[in-house]
């Protein structure tokens, strides 16, 4: 079984300050045995752990994108999408590139980069899309360590419950202490395609972070900024 955190984010990230060598040591302290790297609208530290990390650790290739509506994810990617390209044209690049489209932290609040409500509709209600129109969205992220409010994560599972939808959760980890604070549990995997199938069956464990890691965060990118 793998055990794999869905939501890191790296030096390549803005607001985060974690090497690649730092979360491959912590992974392997923690016993995960793989991660989803999801920097904000690049794919370059994910590449660059890629290269780093050992042959029986798995490496996803992910991106946190900036829509013209908010953020959605990209997993299983070859190729960095630009940011606030329309939420239909984001996700057919994702889909071109046989990746898969998330949404994460939908109801997270305070979160102004997240989903807007309307699209989110859009994009979940079958009655909203056409009926040869090919289902945009494969995963929900279901639990999100840094959501200030239980009920947000809640919501977030119901939605994915009513809808069929495959479910991950994260640490949205920028800092070392946050790295597998929530993980999936599931089978291996070769493919994008199996790795959706698998995860209907997963394990998920969460547990919440502290208040504290978003004033960290404000500080890193700050300093960043400098």
């Amino acid at each position: 079984m793998l055990k794999i955190d869905m939501h890191v984010h790296t030096r390549y990230s803005p607001d985060s300050l974690l090497s690649e060598k730092a979360i491959i040591s912590t992974c392997a302290k923690r016993g995960l045995t793989g991660v989803a790297i999801t920097d904000h609208n690049t794919i370059e530290g994910a590449l660059a752990l890629k290269k780093l990390a050992p042959p029986d650790f798995k490496v996803i290739v992910g991106e946190e994108i900036d829509t013209q509506e908010g953020e959605i994810m990209g997993y299983f990617l070859e190729e960095a999408i630009p940011p606030q390209l329309p939420l239909e044209e984001t996700i057919e690049r994702i889909k071109v590139q046989g990746g898969l489209v998330g949404i994460p932290h939908p109801f997270g609040s305070f979160r102004k980069s997240k989903i807007k409500k309307d699209a989110l509709e859009r994009l979940i209600n079958p009655a909203l899309a056409h009926k040869d129109e090919v289902k945009r969205v494969d995963i929900i992220e279901v639990f999100n360590s840094r959501n200030i409010y239980v009920k947000d994560n809640q919501k977030a599972l119901s939605l994915a419950r009513e809808n069929g939808f495959a479910m991950v959760v994260g640490s949205d980890a920028h800092l070392n202490s946050e790295v597998g604070r929530a993980y999936v549990e599931l089978n291996s995997f070769n493919t994008p395609q199996e790795f959706l199938r698998n995860l209907h069956s997963a394990r998920l464990i969460t547990n919440r972070s502290s208040l504290w890691v978003h004033m960290v965060t404000i500080c890193a990118k700050l300093l960043r900024e400098r």
